[in-house]
């Protein structure tokens, strides 16, 4: 990975699009690890986690989660998901955070020199290029070394520096049982 001590980073995770991508890797992520690996790169500004939640549910599996991130140094993005009847009769969850990810990511471009970006999803090239062009440094955080690839690739083009997350799972991996519920990695509403 290409860092600077002295530059100003900001993490924009996409969550369904991370968990996603670290399931088909067949690994769970420990976030507290994944935001000490990138406080050590340089000066960790802000760690944003994108995520939709289901809320008339009495339960929500992602809820632990959400709630363990925003006491533990990541600023939580969330908005309600959207329940529907499929054509078969099945209940389905949709919600897109693609909007605030990027809102938010074009605001904090004039405070920071390097965005990491945890997607795939090829709608964030514009993106990419946008921030670019406000003189920022976007690193993209996915994989290629599933089948197929996790990241689209004009999103892996467009970034500056590709980070292939199957190359972190040794440092950002939950580990032996000994970390407390952080480890855990439920499934995303819409995932």
């Amino acid at each position: 990975m290409i860092f600077c001590p002295q530059e100003r980073l900001a993490l924009f995770v996409d969550g369904a699009n991370l968990y996603g991508t670290a399931k088909a890797l067949g690994f769970d992520i420990d976030y507290k690890r994944l935001l000490n690996l990138f406080a050590a790169k340089g000066q960790l500004l802000r760690a944003f986690y994108y995520t939709a939640l289901v809320e008339e549910q009495d339960y929500s599996p992602i809820r632990p989660l959400v709630d363990w991130l925003d006491y533990n140094g990541f600023t939580m993005v969330t908005k309600p998901a959207k329940e529907y009847t499929d054509q078969a009769g099945r209940r389905r969850v949709r919600s897109n955070m693609d909007i605030e990810l990027t809102i938010d990511m074009l605001e904090m471009a004039a405070h920071v020199n390097h965005v990491v970006l945890f997607s795939g999803d090829g709608d964030f090239r514009k993106l990419v290029e946008a921030t670019q062009r406000k003189g920022v440094r976007v690193s993209v955080v996915s994989t290629i070394k599933t089948q197929p690839a996790m990241v689209a690739d004009e999103l892996r083009r467009a970034a500056d520096n590709f980070i292939d997350l199957a190359d972190l799972q040794s440092v950002i991996a939950r580990g032996n049982g000994k970390e407390a519920h952080h480890a855990t990695t439920p499934a995303p509403a819409h995932a």
